[in-house]
């Protein structure tokens, strides 16, 4: 579909400005990070803002030769980033806004209506039951400035409709993953030995920024239980973040320091997950997790929490097994379960790399949302002869 500007065919690319808090290695900004690398460059030119401020994800957009442009927004109300931000828009001139969670959506619709930016779009990533009433009015209130709300799965859009934004604007994309190649990186044995465990372990994992909404006590909780019955089985904790210290007491108050290892961020990830026995999602709520997902690309079992968003990609007994939120002896009776029975746990893992495969696609992902743009566009700037 060709590019369209009032009156006349234009040849320039659409220019899209993503603008988004930081750059850390989270859902949101690895689905972005992934967008942008992957879009059609021949026939859109992407930049991103970044709000706050950058992290991991930036060497993957320089390398991808993307545009950065830094805000260093330092407080909650922030007027001179916000002069920053729209300054920025005014330099790049997007004929498309994209933002991105709920500080990128405040700030960056303001700026692009500010700027006179033809198209702008929010991003909404997961069920945000953290938020207060004054935020949802400042959702509603933006919502009216608004092209589309592109939200991950059904779960999330039918949050925010009940919440009083409107069912019209939205349009529900995927998150995606890239398949991985089926050969590890690195040897089960030398992954053990670097973490100073024995052989013969059984390793599961919780991968995640470590938030109350995690509940990484159910997965500490489930990992003693399982200690009664096995010998051979330790739970890595992936991830950093605000509860960190207090779930290391936690631990070490349930005597469990011998079976549950907090790793912290890793930025080695994909050799580790391959080696996974049993990969668990124990978050009271989601949008649709980069985890999970990553870890069906992998092939790796999953038993997650029954919760909006994870039901999209959990077809329990062919996929991965669901358990109430809360609930860890049903975690631990699950995974032993799968421990016990390595055939059941290899058929879950192939159906769970081919179901991401078919239905979580990049390139989908990628191609619906070009769609959105050129949609959106054309209705903004149609074409007449």
């Amino acid at each position: 579909m060709p590019n369209l500007v009032r009156g006349k065919r234009v040849t320039e690319k659409l220019r899209l400005l993503q603008i988004i808090p930081t750059l850390d290695r989270a859902g949101a900004e690895k689905q972005m990070s992934l967008l942008v690398r992957h879009l059609d460059h021949s026939r859109f030119e992407p930049h991103v803002c970044v709000l706050t401020r950058s992290g991991p994800l930036e060497g993957e957009l320089q390398s991808a030769g993307i545009p950065l442009h830094l805000v260093g927004k330092r407080r909650r109300v922030d007027l001179a980033a916000y002069l920053r931000l729209r300054r920025v828009i005014r330099q790049v001139r997007p004929h498309i806004v994209q933002t991105w969670l709920f500080a990128g959506n405040s700030y960056g619709r303001v700026a692009a209506r500010e700027a006179r930016v033809p198209v702008i779009v929010a991003s909404e990533r997961c069920v945000d039951l953290w938020k207060a009433g004054w935020q949802f009015a400042i959702d509603r209130f933006l919502c009216r400035w608004t092209d589309a709300v592109v939200v991950n799965s059904p779960a999330v859009r039918d949050f925010y409709v009940q919440h009083g934004l409107p069912a019209e604007k939205f349009a529900v994309i995927p998150n995606a993953v890239e398949l991985p190649p089926e050969k590890p990186l690195c040897s089960r044995e030398e992954l053990l030995k670097e973490l100073g465990l024995p052989n013969d372990t059984k390793l599961l994992a919780v991968i995640g920024r470590l938030w109350p909404q995690k509940r990484i006590e159910d997965a500490i909780w489930a990992a003693d239980l399982l200690k009664v019955i096995r010998d051979d089985v330790h739970l890595l904790v992936i991830g950093d973040g605000p509860e960190r210290d207090r779930l290391l007491r936690f631990r070490d108050q349930v005597e469990i320091t011998d079976r549950v290892h907090f790793l912290g961020h890793r930025e080695d990830v994909p050799r580790i997950l391959p080696h996974i026995d049993v990969l668990w999602s124990t978050s009271g709520y989601e949008g649709q997790s980069n985890a999970i997902l990553e870890g069906m690309a992998y092939g790796r079992p999953i038993v997650a929490t029954d919760i909006p968003g994870t039901r999209d990609m959990i077809v329990p007994g062919k996929t991965g097994f669901l358990f109430p939120v809360g609930d860890r002896a049903a975690l631990a009776r699950l995974t032993q379960q799968l421990l016990e029975n390595p055939d059941l746990a290899k058929a879950i893992g192939r159906a769970a790399r081919q179901f991401v495969a078919q239905h979580f696609s990049l390139e989908k992902m990628v191609a619906q949302f070009q769609d959105l743009y050129e949609r959106l566009w054309a209705a903004k700037a149609p074409y007449t002869p």
